[in-house]
């Protein structure tokens, strides 16, 4: 048997940024940026000030700041309203089976304030988190949601207690320990995608991961195999009872998943299942200038994973529309692009869209690539009512991906969008920047974006 929660303990407060290679940093940089702007952009949503409302908590031991305001709240409420709040517009960045920073940003931003942690050590943090998750993913062989699993909130959990472990200062048995304790914490289900609940569950692993590291800090206990044993965490997980529980975990000779595997920076406030299909309909329509009243079906490839994530074929609100392949080809065809004002409810429920959803057939391969659940490729298929069959040929990458990444001008863009009008550019511009040296920030307070 693998001691893999104590290794992963003694990595995650071993670890220091010049162990880091220089690409990991840069694309951790990236992904906080990204998720800084849509968090931001996501706290306009009334689910945030719903949750707000209900369970936020102005006392407690250590109060933190939510963002962008800098309103006080209870550290364990900051965590969870900035969390739900990253990934209410599923706009935030997709890697490993899920949205690694709309957990981890919330979490080292909320713990590292309240901890007084410099810009490198919740880099480091970050990162720490990034590759636990790396690792726990890595070994298990069958998709996740496959089993109803939502990898963001049940691995999430665990790396966001790793990160805020690393924040305050535990060693090797106590980061061990918080991971064991967030263990027992994660959950989240894909049946509760297109519903508010999804970003819930996004905000209570970051909240659940402060609350395992302050825990074990304050010397609750939990088992220190708690990830590996046969009736631990991954086992229980496991769709198919396949996960490798036994396999070392030798922390001088891992590889850094965050160079090989990186981040998926989203173009589209909607569900990364549907990105590459949207691309390729995008080049289809502008190619062949196309119109709604010149389409008759449009036919797409994609994967059985994905189509399992896209259960709504007949949206009827901007929520469901996120997780439906149907509305993000209609979408794209009406508006010809998909942005933040199409995922509303007034754009869902306008004749125009709901009348192409019938149009859209999917067909789906349970072949998928090595680093994700999604298929080699999607491709989308538009017969016009002339009869002529346009073909987009497979798309492998989506614009935004690891593999085509987004320049600096371009993640300017999505982040002064999402910024919005109330903020002076001028202040928009000085935050960006201030998030593009992350690693040289005094501390978290550095970013609030108070707009007086």
């Amino acid at each position: 048997m693998s001691s893999l929660t104590l290794d992963l303990g003694r990595f995650v407060a071993d670890l220091s940024l010049r162990q880091i290679p220089s690409e990991g940093c840069n694309i951790a940089r990236t992904g906080i940026a990204d998720c800084f702007g849509v968090l931001v952009a996501g706290t306009r949503d009334r689910e945030v000030a719903l949750i707000d409302r209900e369970l936020g908590s102005t006392f407690g031991a250590a109060l933190a700041s939510l963002i962008p305001s800098g309103a006080r709240r209870s550290i364990e409420t900051a965590a969870l309203i900035n969390g739900v709040a990253a990934h209410v517009l599923d706009y935030d960045d997709v890697g490993l089976d899920g949205h690694p920073s709309a957990v981890l940003v919330p979490a080292i931003l909320t713990q590292g304030e309240v901890s007084g942690a410099s810009g490198a050590e919740m880099l480091t943090a970050y990162i720490a988190g990034y590759e636990v998750w790396a690792e726990l993913l890595a070994r298990e062989p069958t998709p996740l949601h496959r089993k109803g699993w939502h990898p963001t909130t049940v691995l999430g959990t665990i790396a966001a207690a790793a990160a805020c472990a690393k924040l305050c200062g535990l060693d090797a048995t106590g980061a061990s320990t918080a991971m064991a304790i967030a263990a027992s914490m994660g959950s989240g289900l894909v049946a509760n995608f297109g519903t508010m609940t999804k970003s819930f569950q996004v905000g209570r692993a970051a909240q659940s991961g402060v609350i395992a590291a302050r825990l074990a800090k304050a010397g609750l206990t939990a088992s220190l195999d708690a990830l590996e044993h046969p009736a631990g965490l991954l086992a229980a997980l496991s769709p198919e009872g396949k996960a490798e529980l036994d396999r070392a975990f030798i922390a001088g000779q891992k590889e850094w998943h965050i160079v090989r595997h990186g981040l998926n920076i989203k173009r589209y406030p909607i569900c990364y299942a549907t990105h590459r299909s949207i691309d390729a309909v995008l080049d289809l329509i502008e190619r062949y200038d196309l119109s709604p009243q010149r389409v008759e079906r449009i036919h797409v490839s994609t994967g059985k994973t994905q189509s399992l994530m896209l259960r709504n074929s007949r949206p009827q609100t901007g929520l469901e529309a996120k997780f439906s392949m149907q509305f993000a080809m209609a979408a794209a065809l009406v508006a010809r692009r998909v942005g933040l004002s199409e995922l509303t409810d007034g754009f869902v429920l306008r004749p125009e869209v709901q009348a192409i959803f019938p149009r859209v057939s999917i067909t789906t391969t349970a072949a998928a690539t090595e680093s994700s659940a999604f298929a080699l490729a999607d491709a989308v298929e538009i017969t016009t009512s002339g009869g002529e069959t346009l073909k987009s040929g497979a798309v492998e990458f989506a614009k935004g991906s690891h593999q085509r990444p987004l320049s600096r001008d371009e993640l300017w863009f999505k982040f002064t969008d999402c910024l919005g009008p109330q903020f002076a550019d001028a202040k928009k511009s000085r935050a960006f920047e201030k998030l593009m040296i992350f690693d040289r920030l005094n501390g978290a307070g550095d970013l609030v974006l108070q707009n007086h």
